[in-house]
This record gives C-alpha cells, structure tokens and sequence, in this order.
C-alpha cells in the first residue's frame, strides 16, 4: 500500500502562482510515474502532467507552458509549480503514483483544492 498526501492547495487570484507536493510513504525511486490530476465540479477527472522514474515529463496542452512538475528524491515527494493561474484551473487536484508499465496497479491520493478568483 502506497500513501499519497497531497498538500500546497488554495485560494489564488488570477495570474498567481501555487506549488502542489504530493508526498509519498515510500521511496519514489520505486514508482514508475507520478502524475497530476485535477477535477472540476461537474468534469471528469483529467491528467495534468506526469514525470517518471527516468524523468521523462510530459504536459496537457492546457498547462503547457505555465505548470511545471519536479522531483525531489530525497523527500520521496513530487511537486506540481503552477504560474500564470486561471480560474479555469480551478478544481481538486489529485496525485497518483502508477507503479509500473502496465499502468494496472496505482494509488491515489486524497486531493487538494485549488481556486483560482478574484
């Protein structure tokens, strides 16, 4: 059992900046990917961003450009930097760790809210 604990969410005017981490209960060296997700009211949940244990990132076209994701080994914890904020990001965003190629085993974490308002 893998834990996620998502934190860093808030309430941010238009054009602010938040950095999400996504804390993990064990080392990140054994997750294949970690990624973002987010959840708007009345939406399905979407992918943000994902880095893998290789650190091959990639983006939604949506974010590209303004989020960046990271790692940081030694705290077992990945971080979601998001600039240039806009109340469409606005949602619950949501950590998940896939375990290995087969995409079949993954945990999620419990989400955090991000608003964007002014």
């Amino acid at each position: 059992q893998v834990q996620l604990v998502e934190s860093g969410g808030g309430l941010v005017q238009p054009g602010g900046s938040l950095r999400l981490s996504c804390a993990a209960s064990i080392s990140i060296f054994d997750i294949f990917a970690m990624g973002w997700y987010r959840q708007a009211p009345g939406k399905q949940r979407e992918w943000v961003a994902s880095i893998t244990s290789g650190s091959n990132i990639n983006y939604a076209d949506s974010v590209e450009g303004r989020f960046t994701i990271s790692r940081d080994n030694a705290k077992n914890t990945v971080y979601l930097q998001m600039n240039s904020l806009k109340p469409d990001d606005t949602a619950v965003y949501y950590c998940k760790a896939v375990m290995d190629y087969s995409g079949n085993y993954y945990y999620w974490g419990q989400g955090t809210q991000v608003t964007v308002s002014s």
